[in-house]
């Protein structure tokens, strides 16, 4: 049976949100350690990034304003979709049609989430611009790592405090996380949310054993390519 929102290619495309400070690179890191040991060949990526494009468009939309000058919400997402479009045409793609299992720390739900819940732009028009970015291109899974605001904030190291943390207030953040669930309540068969609040090495078992279902004992993707607008 077709799968029926699986991506162009045969590879597996898997990415991972959440609110600041819940722990996506850490389990992303430890994610593609343990499919590596099960005999998956694993491209690990990022957004904002993963192109050169990607870091520079990172560096102006992480950066604090005192150093940057502040941006708009509508302006924040044509940025984040411009880096997201130059990753899915150079790297995710390619990528998929090589095989290769592909593990994304944030993708177009963080732009939902923090410009469209967070900030209040309309979601048509963001997903609008998704579909531009990445012709439709949606994960087989998605890992929500779910946490209370006030103890993601808590786990942010001062060094990797960015502009999102340090200039958009608490309820801000909280509208965040509440986008996020809505998202996951609305695609029930792409995300798995997870508590994220709990030790580092017990939400990666969670975090493994929802992809282990995914993708099995590391076989290539069945299912034929597809994308959804």
């Amino acid at each position: 049976m077709e799968h029926p929102w699986a991506p162009d290619g045969g590879g597996w495309f898997i990415t991972i949100e959440g609110p600041d400070g819940a722990g996506k690179t850490t389990q992303a890191e430890a994610l593609a350690d343990h499919l590596r040991r099960r005999g998956h060949d694993v491209l690990l990526t990022r957004e904002p990034g993963g192109t050169w494009l990607g870091e520079r468009v990172r560096e102006i939309l992480l950066a604090r304003s005192d150093a940057a000058g502040s941006t708009d919400p509508v302006t924040d997402a044509i940025l984040f979709n411009a880096a997201r479009r130059q990753l899915v045409s150079d790297v995710i793609r390619p990528a998929l049609a090589r095989r290769r299992t592909v593990l994304c720390a944030r993708y177009a739900d963080s732009t939902q989430a923090y410009q469209g819940y967070g900030s209040g732009v309309p979601l048509d028009r963001l997903r609008a611009l998704q579909v531009l970015s990445t012709d439709g291109l949606l994960p087989h899974l998605t890992i929500l790592l779910d946490l209370p605001v006030e103890a993601g904030l808590r786990r942010k190291a001062p060094g990797d405090v960015t502009r999102f943390e340090a200039e958009f207030d608490l309820d801000f953040h909280r509208r965040v996380r509440d986008g996020f669930l809505a998202l996951a309540a609305a695609s029930p068969e792409r995300f798995q949310v997870i508590d994220a609040s709990r030790p580092s090495e017990a939400v990666a078992t969670s975090v493994n054993t929802a992809v282990d279902a995914l993708v099995g004992s590391g076989e290539p993707n069945p299912y034929a390519a597809r994308t959804t607008g």
